[in-house]
């Protein structure tokens, strides 16, 4: 017999469900938390208490404990407990119990920081608050809707831009304008105004890419950037005649059927990264009463050797990318660092407060 679907109940049923079957002590594990006063609970502090409390009978209220585990922090303001919960994810619930009343609240995420809020003000439910909404930045920016694309943006984008691309080839023109109006100080990179359209790209690249197969592998491209120019191709493709050939095979390859794949590796060889600033703090931030305290020097000497690393991954970079410019990293830290920051190769340069 086929099995029967039931409906998933929601976390303030469950909860509730919970209270209604053994609410004495569901009232004295939420009493402690009442009884610390005002302030926010770890989850930690939280799971203490259930053991402190429960630490015989486990088993029994085993389905409470895992929200606990869940929750990521509790806001109490007597009589009122709230938990951030995250059961999985990307997922968040959010819901409030009135330990006197017994009776439990699902909260919006609005709802949940303007109680949160009244943890340092009174009348922060007051309606003339501050609010900033960037909703008009990413309207129509897509977003991912399963917890497995958590950590994996880039790729979620390129799945979704190449498919765009692939159903509607005229979605390849902004590519081509971004191509035609990229530069650098006013050096122009990638393509010059001969090329005007998607048809006048491919028809360029393919000329470029018979005559590379011409030529041997490790040719500069010094030697064939005036020919290239008059194709329409500007610097920027690689150094050698295999990298060039190899960045035009991506974008060829990327007009004729895209794929996520072939869209994130070209979109990766595009000189873009020229300038950097690295914000170091060190010495600002500990528990209490070192506001302006000089920094040890360790996380200066860590500093000072990701900077170098970066430096020459970048130099390395625009190098393959047959380009002849320096790069620039600039660093903010304190006063007191200056003085370990001095011996700075030229690319490099420092700004202390």
């Amino acid at each position: 017999m086929a099995a029967k679907l039931t409906r998933l109940h929601s976390l303030r049923e469950r909860l509730g469900a919970t209270f209604s079957s053994h609410p004495n002590e569901l009232i004295a594990l939420f009493s402690r938390y009442v009884h610390q006063g005002k302030g926010m609970l770890q989850r930690h502090q939280l799971l203490a208490e259930f053991d402190a409390l429960f630490e015989s009978d486990k088993e029994k209220y085993a389905p409470f404990e895992d929200i606990l585990r869940a929750a990521q922090e509790a806001i109490v303001l007597p009589p009122w407990v709230a938990l951030a919960i995250r059961p999985r994810p990307g997922v968040w619930d959010y819901i409030r119990v009135n330990v006197s009343e017994l009776a439990v609240e699902e909260l919006t995420v609005s709802e949940y920081l303007a109680f949160k809020e009244q943890l340092v003000d009174e009348h922060a439910s007051s309606k003339f608050v501050l609010e900033l909404d960037f909703e008009p930045f990413n309207a129509s920016f897509p977003r991912p809707s399963m917890s497995k694309s958590i950590g994996n943006g880039v790729q979620f984008l390129n799945r979704h831009l190449s498919s765009k691309l692939f159903q509607d080839k005229e979605s390849l023109y902004p590519l081509l304008n971004f191509l035609k109006a990229h530069n650098y100080k006013g050096t122009t990179m990638m393509l010059n105004d001969r090329i005007q359209s998607l048809r006048g790209l491919q028809s360029a690249l393919r000329k470029a890419e018979e005559y590379l197969v011409s030529i041997p592998e490790d040719t500069p491209s010094s030697e064939f950037n005036h020919r290239f120019q008059e194709l329409g191709l500007e610097k920027g493709w690689g150094d050698t005649a295999k990298r060039v050939h190899d960045t035009i095979h991506l974008l060829l390859d990327l007009l004729e059927a895209p794929d996520p794949a072939s869209l994130e590796k070209f979109l990766g060889t595009i000189p873009m990264m020229f300038n950097v600033v690295i914000l170091s703090p060190h010495g600002y931030f500990a528990q209490s009463n070192v506001l302006g305290y000089p920094d040890t020097g360790g996380q200066v000497v860590y500093i000072l050797d990701q900077v170098r690393a970066l430096e020459n991954e970048m130099l390395l970079r625009i190098k393959q990318q047959g380009l002849d410019i320096t790069p620039k990293i600039l660093i903010v830290c304190l006063r007191q660092q200056c003085w370990m920051l001095q011996f700075l190769r030229p690319c490099l340069s420092v700004c202390c407060d």
